[in-house]
């Protein structure tokens, strides 16, 4: 039976509920000395046995449909970063260019890396403590290359839901900006958010065509209305999509600049109908994404209500 709906402020006090995580064993064996053939018999029932007793390591899920044709299945390239001085490390996947329609208008995408999942917050608090914080109610207009860091939030960033493994939430545009500019000072390298073209590029994993899954494909890739009990989810614990990127078609919307390079947040979140998951869903900020900040003029980093809102990185090197 669904449970019932609850309130942002139920929500907070509501203890962490962790989905089953897919249990990822391989296994194998190389024999060093050559046995006689009973054993080897003996030895390849036993395996076989234990094989199926495990449970199978995630698979990617691909898009189904008359119009949906995929990419080559040959290996994508990807890197890792390594935050200076942490521990915290994000894997990047380069996605193939190609041509995609937005707005009616046909875009030519170069070849680019993408993080493989949502920005969790380990990586976000990196940034966060690497520099005093802004002042309540500053509205400076930064440069191009102006580094900022967010102002103290006066609710739980998090809202108690899950912190280290779980994605960055309640972020506005600037806020993840401003992250991109940072990361790209600490690694050398031009990172930023995705434009429209790119994320919808990647979020579709090769596929052409109208969006066409199955009720339970989507629930194998996506946290949505129907299967993630009011909130977001901690990161990689759905399937991928064949391009091996994580919850793009779910769990929270995140941010990217559309083709005149405003703000735009693409693709379903946790709060979102199964009907409206697809990548081809776009929202606008709206002030209800604000509406229960008390401060005057309120908060540029933080969207008390913005739950639903994230982000991913691109690399441009």
């Amino acid at each position: 039976m669904k449970e019932p709906k609850m309130d942002k402020a139920t929500r907070a006090l509501t203890p962490n509920r962790m989905f089953g995580t897919a249990l990822l064993l391989t296994v194998g064996a190389s024999l060093a000395f050559a046995m006689d053939s009973s054993r080897n018999m003996d030895s390849s029932r036993q395996g076989g046995a234990q094989k199926s007793a495990l449970k199978a390591p995630l698979k990617t899920v691909r898009p189904t449909g008359a119009n949906a044709t995929l990419a080559g299945s040959q290996a994508l390239k990807s890197y890792e970063v390594q935050f200076p001085n942490s521990v915290v490390k994000m894997k990047m996947i380069e996605i193939p260019g190609g041509k995609i329609t937005i707005g009616g208008k046909s875009v030519t995408v170069k070849p680019f890396y993408i993080a493989e999942s949502e920005t969790p917050w380990e990586m976000f608090d990196l940034f966060l403590n690497s520099g005093d914080p802004s002042k309540p109610y500053d509205q400076t207009n930064f440069a191009p290359d102006a580094i900022a860091r967010p102002s103290k939030s006066y609710i739980l960033p998090d809202l108690g839901w899950g912190h280290r493994g779980w994605a960055t939430i309640n972020v506005s545009f600037t806020t993840v900006d401003m992250f991109c500019r940072w990361m790209s000072s600490v690694t050398g390298k031009k990172y930023r958010l995705p434009t429209e073209a790119e994320w919808e590029l990647a979020a579709r994993g090769g596929a052409t065509g109208a969006f066409k899954m199955s009720k339970d494909e989507v629930d194998a890739v996506s946290w949505f209305e129907d299967n993630a009990d009011g909130t977001a989810q901690p990161i990689k614990k759905k399937q991928p999509n064949a391009y091996g990127l994580y919850d793009i078609l779910g769990n929270v919307g995140e941010w990217a600049t559309d083709i005149e390079g405003k703000p735009v947040l693409c693709g379903p979140c946790f709060e979102d109908p199964l009907k409206d998951v697809n990548w081809s869903l776009r929202k606008r900020f709206d002030p209800s994404w604000q509406e229960s900040d008390p401060q005057s003029p309120k908060s540029r980093w933080w969207l008390a209500d913005g739950a639903f809102c994230g982000f991913r990185v691109v690399c441009e090197d």
